[in-house]
């Protein structure tokens, strides 16, 4: 077989509008290309305590279990999900979108006994409705999304939900995977007992990594279990020691990740956190204002919109994947259609990380503007 057969990748260099990925930049991507070393070599090594460091100024957290978990933030959630739950768990789940679904459905196959408390997709629930549910039943674990990305909700009241888990013995899981460097994400504040998150969204990295922070709270709870953690690969027993003293081998790093998400953690503590989620706030703003004047309203209530990702309603008779097909092939820009109950009714548009810039609202606007309106 010729080589002719299979030509140089050369990939396009996209504006990245979805839901993630984002936008990476080049300092991350020459962090990314530096020279492949070992897994335990002394220079990678203090690479992840300085990547620990900057994890817990970004989660605005001293949790000493802080690090980042190998795989996308759905092995985040797997990872928060199975190192605190045991066969027969009494486990409490909000749903209000497909990333609380996704939840539920993971804390059943570690033999959790799952509730719902569950909203339509683009609603939120009250913290109320959390301590009225904690009166019915002793639950081990609640777990919630903290930036719904299917519908562009955020989900408001976290210290009173945590407040409220801890008043009845429970621990507050808390997805965080498009609001951590993108939205206020207090970890310590609000006493929230374990957060992850994701590389790719507003922390702007390759995909391939989960942040993760545990606290002193729930740590107490892993030790406590009666049974071994059911996923081996994941276990923070076993990532700890690796992370930690004595440094034991766990698994081979994927070193290079680990350089780009230091370097975009870097990013966003050089930035400052309160100027990064005014940036954030204040071009989400200029998007909104620009989709009302093209008669494109958001699909969420303003109170409890989400900053780093925007859902428009779709005109009746314009075509969804029409114009996003449009947009990619003609403006080079990428964004997402809706899916579950909103496909076909809603876009999906990402202004996180290094995506979030005017330019890219200006373009992503203009674009739509002649596609929408010749």
């Amino acid at each position: 077989m010729q080589n002719s057969s299979f030509p140089e990748l050369n990939t396009p260099e996209r504006t990245l509008l979805g839901p993630g990925p984002s936008m990476t930049s080049p300092r991350v991507m020459r962090a990314l290309s530096a020279p492949v070393i070992g897994h335990l070599d002394p220079e990678f090594l203090r690479v992840m305590d300085e990547e620990q460091q900057l994890l817990r100024l970004v989660f605005q957290t001293k949790n000493e279990l802080t690090l980042a978990i190998p795989g996308t933030g759905s092995a985040g959630m797997e990872a928060a999900l199975c190192n605190f739950i045991e066969p027969g768990d009494a486990v409490l789940v909000s749903v209000i979108g497909f990333f609380g679904e996704r939840l539920y459905e993971m804390a059943k196959r570690y033999g959790a006994e799952v509730d719902r408390l569950e909203r339509a997709w683009g609603e939120i629930l009250d913290p109320a409705e959390f301590e009225s549910a904690l009166k019915k039943k002793n639950y081990k674990l609640v777990a919630l999304v903290h930036a719904e990305t299917s519908t562009g909700a955020l989900q408001t009241g976290i210290p009173e939900i945590a407040a409220a888990a801890h008043r009845h013995g429970a621990l507050l899981l808390l997805d965080t995977v498009t609001s951590l460097g993108g939205i206020p994400v207090e970890i310590d504040r609000w006493d929230v007992d374990i957060a992850y998150s994701a590389a790719q969204k507003s922390l702007s990295c390759p995909p391939g990594l989960a942040p993760l922070t545990v606290s002193e709270r729930a740590r107490q709870a892993l030790a406590a279990r009666k049974t071994p953690v059911a996923n081996w690969y994941l276990d923070l027993n076993g990532l700890e020691k690796y992370w930690g003293q004595p440094h034991a081998y766990h698994h081979t790093a994927p070193c290079n990740l680990h350089f780009a998400l230091r370097e975009g953690l870097r990013m966003v503590v050089e930035e400052g956190l309160e100027a990064r989620f005014a940036r954030h706030r204040a071009n989400a703003e200029l998007f909104w204002e620009g989709l009302e004047a093209l008669e494109l309203s958001p699909f969420i209530p303003l109170e409890y919109r989400l900053a780093t990702l925007t859902t428009p309603r779709i005109p009746p008779g314009v075509d969804d994947a029409e114009t996003r097909r449009r947009l990619l092939e003609e403006y080079n820009i990428e964004i997402a259609g809706g899916f579950g109950p909103l496909k076909g009714k809603v876009w999906r548009v990402g202004l996180m990380g290094y995506s979030s810039r005017r330019e890219n609202i200006l373009l992503l606007l203009a674009a739509l503007d002649r596609i929408l309106h010749g």
